[in-house]
């Protein structure tokens, strides 16, 4: 159920990827035919195969790639995804130091660019506090091998007192424990410095991941500040400053007027004294809709409000969770042409990027997965931080009815069960629930995008072709 080929007649070879054991051969054409001929029970009873056959069958069954039936293997995925969901390895959590922003991207107010800052939630000190302690409960309870701490927003660094207390106190927590802590931090990357680097590197700062939307002239146009100025230049002497000290990825958010300036970002930072110190650069598309005609076979990734009198953001950065016309996650919809092409310019250029076929089953699934916002509100994932219908618990642990009538509800998720035989079920599970729920108004309807998986594979097989 989960074998995926690609021929690459070049070579008269076969690329084959399981999904559920993740396991990928680059093998002879009669090999993959061996798969058919098991399919179709040429292997039972006489003649039997050969020594050559049958080897090459034993590496198969090894890798997965033959099992026993299909109801063994709806079991094995049964088995996989309870897994996923009860593991105890990792305690992931995400936090929001603030809703506050300092830039206006046109994708992410549509238009509103006054004091949102005003507008918008910012945790307290004494929240952090709270949240610290119930860290601090988590991990007596979960009992992880690690903690990975995510610092995102708004934008997180507007809130560095907050984003320093929690890191301080997890870390002696953590360290009491015998446990791995990691920091990431999601930043525009305007306020990062030597400083910020420095503070946290000694209490587990694993990597700071930087937005980028295009060349010099065009990120400018969609990432100013609220007063209008560019940020590009100071975002790349920060850049400057911090690579080498920690881990740094780029980011970056296109549409149909931006794409084509990637290919001059890419020379660019190909071209710079850090280029060798980037672990990875991936891109991903705004979709702009109007959501007064908003086609149910779109998903907005970013889209905020309608119109001049839209009300700010009230969730989390690059998300329209506060505008209810849109999808609460930026990773939804692929525009699948395009995404394979600046994957593989971005490969071209000499930077690690995402394969764009080992995507999940993300973060909602998981038990030991949390968002919480700047409020001590808990959800499943960013994608629905500022919906309190969405909100699955407190950090006060109290018992509120319509979160624990949330909390149910995740747990009983299983969108993948519409999907069939789909052999991306283990790396997708249904897709994104923020946008089923955003765009579907239902958490088990699952969003397709089968078209990128199948581009994004063959890209996978050239290159293990390659390395091969």
């Amino acid at each position: 159920m989960f074998n995926l080929r690609v021929p690459l007649e070049a070579r008269d070879e076969v690329f084959l990827m399981n999904t559920l054991t993740d396991a990928q051969l680059v093998v002879s054409s009669d090999v993959a035919a061996l798969l058919d001929r098991a399919a179709k029970g040429e292997f039972i009873g006489l003649p039997s195969p050969t020594v050559e056959e049958r080897e090459a069958l034993d590496v198969l069954r090894q890798n997965g790639f033959l099992v026993e039936n299909r109801s063994a293997d709806r079991a094995a995925l049964d088995s996989y995804l309870s897994a996923v969901k009860s593991n105890t390895d990792e305690l992931n959590v995400t936090i929001l130091t603030t809703l506050q922003c300092n830039f206006a991207c046109d994708y992410c107010f549509q238009g509103d660019h006054g004091d949102y800052n005003k507008f918008a939630d910012k945790m307290s000190p004494e929240m952090a506090g709270r949240v610290s302690d119930w860290l601090d409960r988590e991990l007596e309870r979960v009992r992880p091998e690690k903690l990975v701490l995510t610092f995102f927003g708004g934008e997180p660094l507007l809130n560095l007192p907050v984003m320093y207390t929690i890191a301080e106190r997890a870390w002696k927590a953590t360290q009491a424990r015998g446990v791995e802590m990691f920091i990431n931090i999601i930043t525009n990357g305007l306020l990062l410095s030597e400083e910020v680097v420095d503070r946290l590197a000694p209490l587990g700062l694993n990597g700071i991941k930087i937005t980028l939307d295009g060349d010099h002239d065009t990120h400018n146009r969609m990432r100013p500040l609220r007063g209008g100025q560019g940020t590009f230049d100071r975002i790349v002497e920060n850049i400057r400053k911090v690579a080498g000290r920690c881990r740094i990825a780029i980011g970056g958010n296109f549409d149909e007027s931006s794409v084509e300036s990637f290919t001059g970002l890419l020379e660019f930072l190909k071209d710079q004294d850090f280029a060798d110190k980037l672990v990875k650069v991936n891109f991903k598309p705004i979709v702009r809709v109007d959501p007064k005609a908003q086609p149910k076979n779109v998903i907005p990734l970013t889209l905020v409000g309608a119109g001049a009198k839209a009300k700010p953001l009230n969730g989390t950065c690059m998300t329209s969770v506060g505008s209810g016309a849109g999808t609460g996650c930026d990773n939804c919809d692929f525009l699948d042409d395009k995404m394979s092409f600046l994957r593989e310019e971005t490969t071209r250029h000499g930077f690690k990027t995402h394969d764009g076929v080992h995507n999940g089953p993300c973060h909602v699934h998981m038990q030991h997965a949390h968002t919480i916002g700047p409020d001590g509100s808990l959800y499943p994932c960013p994608g629905f931080t500022g919906q309190l219908a969405t909100s699955t618990g407190h950090i006060d642990d109290r018992k509120d009815v319509f979160r624990e009538s949330a909390r149910e509800k995740f747990e009983r998720l299983s969108p993948w069960k519409e999907c069939g035989d789909c052999a991306y079920i283990p790396v997708c599970a249904g897709g994104c629930v923020a946008a089923s729920y955003s765009q579907l108004g239902d958490m088990n309807i699952p969003t397709c995008h089968k078209r990128s998986f199948d581009s994004a594979l063959v890209s996978l097989a050239h290159t293990a072709a390659s390395a091969a």
